[in-house]
């Protein structure tokens, strides 16, 4: 803000007051500072409209994670693995409210960062070591799973199309094609900037999603299906039940981005950006569920117990439709890649600006983003059984970010009476929320033991 103080001047014709500046330093800070903030990605433009909220959350949300629904259902059974897809859908857009809300709780300021709303709760320090890790747990970890992933659809789009005439290439090749669109797109600036790639990816999303629930109700019950579980002890079915909460987790993991997505939209005190946000958030979690419960539900339906962690590969025909919608998979987690990135870029980009002192340039942006690209892709292909690694750690962060971590603050900030509605309810979501983040890294855990030695780095 700028600071003013009123100088008496004494004449011998008359007394007047001077407005002048006082502390000019920190005028010139100031304005340096809305510089760096016009050009960081988070804070860089405010023109969103309510439905960039729907398609970002979208492609945040429905990644290629709804395709091992199926699968997670085979591990929890029809009763319990409904009633998790059930709840988890209610809580995650119950904390998404609370983001919303929370985000201009403060008149005059806008929380535009998850860190910021964490240091607002916990403390300056404390908010930003409890929210950080957490989130970079989970936007990088999701960034290496796209690389694989977008590298084994492509790989899975050569297979099918040229079954013999074709040289075999291996799986690190596939991932490195699928990097190289990401170093030109990284260098767009910020969210709106590719809200054309993350409406396509929702429009993909959807898409692939429609095709793998209705191939699967096409093709009908299989002649032997089994809805038994597949573990032969009570403790393997334990741990598997424990496995497939962290990927019922890994599928509603689009809070980390939330407040950023909230940040592009432009705000007044008669007009605050809660009521677009919430508009959009509304008919994200319509189309979260339009995918996530018929995937879940018809192919576990069509194929038991049998089924795989990727609902495409137990379709396998028509050929055609696999390609088409592995092609989708591909364009989707392209644009999903993006919107998980941007918050890194913005964190990664305010440190060497705001505290190391870098200039604000197109070839600081350039070299780091082109870095980071480089570091995801490097970790896909030395291991392309991160998804697996990621079931474990993910477990610690995917369940705080999204299931309880804005309940806490809530607690912490409005302070609601106890044993009030709003007080019993975060603490339900909150016990929730703790044991999945428990019970995932442990069934998680087990599965990369036991598949372990058939890991090999640099595939």
């Amino acid at each position: 803000e700028r600071l003013f103080l009123y100088q008496f001047v004494i004449s011998p014709e008359k007394p007047t007051f001077i407005l002048s500046s006082y502390n000019n330093m920190g005028d010139e800070r100031s304005a340096e500072q809305r510089k760096i903030d016009e050009w960081l990605p988070v804070t860089s433009s405010r023109n969103a409209k309510w439905w960039y909220s729907t398609f970002h959350n979208v492609t945040a949300m429905v990644g290629a994670g709804v395709l091992s629904l199926p699968y997670a259902m085979s591990q929890l059974g029809w009763g319990p693995g409904v009633t998790v897809l059930v709840i988890s859908w209610i809580i995650t857009l119950y904390t998404l409210w609370q983001m919303v809300e929370m985000h201009e709780m403060v008149p005059g300021k806008r929380f535009d960062r998850y860190h910021e709303l964490g240091q607002h709760a916990f403390g300056e320090k404390l908010g930003l070591w409890i929210v950080v890790p957490q989130q970079l747990i989970v936007e990088v970890g999701v960034d290496i799973v796209y690389m694989v992933t977008g590298g084994r659809s492509l790989m899975k789009i050569h297979d099918l199309v040229c079954k013999n005439d074709c040289f075999k290439i291996k799986l690190k090749y596939f991932i490195m094609i699928f990097a190289s669109v990401h170093f030109f797109l990284a260098q767009l600036p910020n969210l709106d900037s590719i809200s054309a790639v993350s409406l396509a990816a929702a429009v993909m999303s959807l898409s692939y999603s429609t095709i793998g629930w209705a191939a699967s109700a096409k093709k009908g019950v299989e002649p032997d299906v089994d809805y038994s579980f597949t573990a032969k002890t009570n403790l393997g079915v334990v741990f598997n039940f424990f496995s497939a909460l962290g990927d019922v987790a890994f599928a509603y993991a689009g809070h980390n981005v939330v407040l950023e997505i909230q940040a592009t939209i432009p705000s007044t005190p008669e007009k605050p950006s809660k009521g677009p946000m919430w508009k959009g958030v509304v008919v994200a979690y319509i189309i979260v569920a339009v995918c996530y419960f018929p995937v879940a539900l018809v192919g576990y339906w069509a194929f038991g117990n049998s089924v795989e962690d990727n609902i495409l590969i137990s379709l396998e025909k028509p050929t055609w439709l696999i390609v088409m919608a592995n092609s989708f998979v591909v364009i989707h987690v392209i644009g999903s890649y993006q919107i998980y990135a941007m918050p890194v870029f913005d964190m990664i980009e305010t440190l060497l600006v705001k505290k190391l002192r870098f200039k604000p340039t197109w070839y600081l942006r350039l070299i780091t983003r082109s870095i980071y690209v480089a570091f995801t892709m490097f970790v896909g292909i030395a291991i392309p059984f991160f998804g697996g690694l990621l079931g474990f750690f993910g477990g610690f962060a995917f369940a705080p970010t999204t299931y309880f971590l804005p309940c806490i603050m809530w607690l912490a900030i409005y302070k609601p009476k106890r044993f009030s509605l709003s007080w019993m309810v975060n603490w339900i979501c909150i016990i929730l929320g703790v044991l999945l983040m428990i019970l995932a890294p442990i069934g998680a855990l087990r599965s990369i033991i036991l598949k372990a030695k058939g890991y090999k780095f640099f595939d």
